[in-house]
């Protein structure tokens, strides 16, 4: 199959024994800058694919459709594996089993599905969680929708994300269990703050694991590889630093400068090589006759 090597490539990823840190990817052009800097795997989180997509904060405005369009967008431009957050599936768990086979034709590697009530209800601030029974049902539904046994399927639970309706420390170790048992490939946490917390984890489950932001006692890679992480996000900077080059390259503009006086521009090196500029032309001169 077509993707079959880049999820092969992330199942490796959680049959080793290393922790790795993949890049934060949202379209074509970042994908393929990740690819050359060697990360071995590409994070599509909820809150860019929303940015980047929408301009919307990450309120569950996406739908599938737009999300799936954007990651064929990144597969078609690299081999990188991707691992992409598919938030609650869209829906109920028949939803889940459409955003899998969606997703899959699209290309992803791996993706996560979680147990946070989405759309936020009316009146409720903060975070909810879905009954657990109902996740199982999400968690076994994503599964019977994936067409090729090498997809990565993940079970993520908001049970330690904070927020007034996040439940406690209990509830996300019977999650856990229970999660593990309907056969996903992993497990995903968010909120974790102490070893303690990823001890029990990783107690309760044999299954690799995988870890939001990672601060304080559990920012060590070797001591989360040795609790089976396989795999810790460090946030979406890429996105924000680009924002944030945009702005002001925009603002200088906009404010009467010249631009070849701006600093921090890609060099046409660096930008021929994020086109991947040699293979066209290679590919102009070979089937067009175009000589350079």
């Amino acid at each position: 199959m077509a993707f079959r090597k880049r999820r092969e490539a992330l199942r490796s990823i959680l049959s080793g024994s290393a922790c790795i840190r993949p890049g934060s990817v949202y379209d074509a052009t970042s994908i393929r800058i990740a690819e050359d800097l060697g990360f071995e795997l590409g994070m599509f989180g909820g809150s860019v694919a929303s940015l980047a997509v929408l301009g919307d904060p990450d309120i569950a405005l996406i739908t599938l459709t737009e999300l799936a369009e954007q990651v064929r967008r990144m597969s078609r431009a690299s081999d990188l594996p991707v691992l992409v957050d598919a938030d609650h599936g869209y829906g109920n768990a028949l939803n889940v089993r459409r955003t899998v086979q969606e997703l899959e034709a699209a290309g992803v590697a791996g993706l996560t599905i979680e147990d946070t009530l989405l759309p936020q209800a009316f009146g409720v601030t903060g975070p909810q969680l879905i009954p657990l029974e109902e996740g199982i049902g999400k968690m076994k539904a994503a599964l019977d929708g994936r067409g090729d046994p090498a997809l990565v399927i993940m079970g993520r639970t908001g049970t330690r994300g904070g927020g007034a309706q996040a439940s406690g420390f209990d509830d996300c170790l019977a999650r856990a269990r229970a999660y593990d048992t309907t056969g996903v490939d992993a497990l995903f946490f968010t909120g974790l703050t102490t070893r303690r917390e990823l001890d029990a984890i990783a107690a309760v489950t044999t299954l690799p694991i995988v870890l939001g932001n990672t601060q304080g006692e559990l920012d060590d890679t070797a001591f989360l590889a040795s609790r089976r992480v396989k795999i810790a996000l460090q946030g979406h900077a890429p996105f924000a630093a680009a924002t944030q080059a945009v702005y002001e390259t925009l603002k200088a503009l906009r404010e009467g400068g010249s631009p070849k006086s701006l600093k921090g521009l890609a060099s046409p090196e660096l930008t021929g090589r994020v086109m991947r500029r040699a293979e066209t032309e290679a590919r102009a001169g070979e089937f067009l006759g175009l000589k350079k």
